[in-house]
């Protein structure tokens, strides 16, 4: 019985030579997977440049020095603290991770999280093992100190990890995404027939669509996408038209030119298509959007500066128009380097103002007052735009521009951004068929994580519309409905 544990004491080394280059071959073999799938690590997400080749690296050479007997006892306590970390690692995902990543090759693509903590428990004992039998009676006491000592050394490291990694992903991205496992899944689709429509807005159970080409009719249709109905306008009074568009809140349907400019508006829950003039000529705008019934968040051209401002209509206050210019930070020419396309938030009365080609979204409160400043995590942050003056004095730009942030949608405290740059460790070819989303979290100003959404017949998405518990996208023709998976609804509510 003796010489049996003695037997198995001694090919301990030899099973973890086996199982490190077995493991660093597989991350060799298919390394570019093995780095993307690290990046989505919760733990090593910020690391996963240095960590992709650090671990190989490691156990190449813990691999090498159990093989030589001078330095085998050596290796031995390395391999202890390497499987130490690991089972440490896969225990903070599994308790305190925001969502479980996909596995990173070798052993632990054959195995779950769960089975593979209990072989890493498993391994870390075999260790001990082979270390206390390797030394005397009278050494035992030491051999457990400096077992704890490694124990506390590598679970201190992997608890550093993890908490500067989160920091640095959520707050001072490198550029690196985390793709949790399928936040959202498409289960409907429906053809529009045409590709120029946009969201207005919605209420109930009804999806307003507004189109471009006749912009007098607006389209519902259920968010089951079972039936569809069509609405048309019937202002009280004529203009000559140059950019209608609509807009449709809980209670109320909207439509505004603000080249006129004039705004129109239902009776409360009239939704039949009668609108009724609510301002005219009181402040020319590219972009509006409705605070409540009677005030407006707009976009215009500042006759002082000629640059892009933010401005609030009230039809109740006694100066209706104020220009908020402070808002909106010019770069170089304070028109094309500060384009963007305004949101707005109705759980939360939040205001945002998402930067076309610049890593920045501009937050308010709905009055414009408190303004803060959220970091997307491209890593863009001036323009990226080269200006030319045409000799009738116009500008244009010179070249296309590099566009970080295409379009966004604001819900209850997030805000989603189709994004158009590729970032670090990511898969061209998920790049070359999809879409890629990130999400961030208005109140903390934080990065949450990005999905992919395949793009129909080739079609980018155009637009976002983001209601619990579902994602509406238009792309092409279609429009399409996602459910929003457990991981991202309980953030949601």
């Amino acid at each position: 019985m003796k010489r049996t544990i003695t037997f198995a004491a001694r090919l301990i080394p030899y099973a973890f030579v086996l199982l490190f280059i077995y493991a660093a071959v597989s991350k060799l073999m298919d390394f570019e997977n093995f780095r993307v799938q690290l990046a989505q690590s919760p733990m090593l997400s910020a690391y996963a440049g240095v960590v992709s080749y650090g671990v190989i690296a490691l156990e190449l050479v813990i691999s090498m020095l159990l093989l030589v007997p001078k330095t085998r006892k050596a290796a031995l306590y390395a391999s202890f603290g390497l499987m130490v970390a690991f089972t440490v690692y896969i225990y903070l995902i599994l308790k305190y991770s925001d969502f479980v990543p996909c596995s990173c090759g070798g052993i632990l693509e054959k195995m779950g999280w769960k089975e593979h903590l209990v072989f890493n428990i498993i391994m870390v004992g075999l260790a001990c093992t082979a270390l206390f039998y390797a030394e005397t009676k009278r050494a035992t006491l030491k051999t457990t100190a400096y077992l704890l000592t490694g124990a506390a050394i590598s679970s201190a490291v992997m608890v550093a990890l993890f908490l500067s990694s989160e920091y640095i992903i959520k707050k001072e991205n490198n550029f690196t995404r985390r793709f949790p496992h399928h936040p959202v899944i498409e289960d409907k689709r429906y053809d529009l027939g045409v590709n120029s429509y946009y969201f207005a807005g919605i209420s109930g159970d009804q999806i307003f669509l507004g189109n471009s080409t006749t912009p007098f009719t607006l389209r519902t249709i259920d968010k089951n996408l079972l039936s569809t109905a069509e609405i048309k306008l019937h202002p009280d009074s004529l203009h000559i038209y140059h950019a209608v568009k609509s807009v449709v809140t809980k209670h109320y349907l909207y439509m505004y030119d603000g080249s006129v400019p004039v705004i129109y508006r239902s009776r409360p829950d009239d939704f039949s298509g009668k609108i009724f003039q609510l301002s005219n000529k009181e402040v020319y705008f590219d972009q509006l959007i409705n605070i409540d019934p009677n005030r407006f968040i707009f976009r215009t051209t500042s006759r002082n500066t000629g640059s892009l401002v933010l401005g609030q209509l009230d039809l109740n206050a006694y100066k209706k128009v104020q220009l908020n210019s402070h808002i909106l930070q010019r770069q170089s020419d304070g028109i094309f380097d500060v384009d963007g396309h305004l949101e707005y938030d109705r759980h939360k009365e939040q205001v945002a103002y998402v930067y076309n080609y610049r890593n920045q979204v501009v937050l308010s409160d709905s009055i414009l007052g408190s303004v803060r400043i959220l970091k997307t995590i491209d890593t863009v942050q001036r323009a990226d735009i080269i200006i030319t003056q045409m000799h009738d004095g116009s500008r244009i730009m010179a070249k296309p521009p590099l566009t970080i942030n295409r379009n966004s949608t604001m819900y209850n405290g997030f805000l989603f951004i189709h994004s158009t740059n590729m970032g670090r460790f990511e898969s061209r070819s998920s790049w070359d068929k999809s879409d890629v989303v990130d999400v961030y979290q208005t109140d903390t100003l934080q990065y949450w994580g990005s999905f992919y959404v395949q793009r129909r017949g080739g079609k980018r998405m155009s637009q976002m519309l983001v209601t619990d518990p579902y994602l509406f996208v238009l792309a092409g023709h279609y429009i399409t409905r996602y459910r929003i998976a457990q991981t991202l609804v309980r953030n949601l509510k």
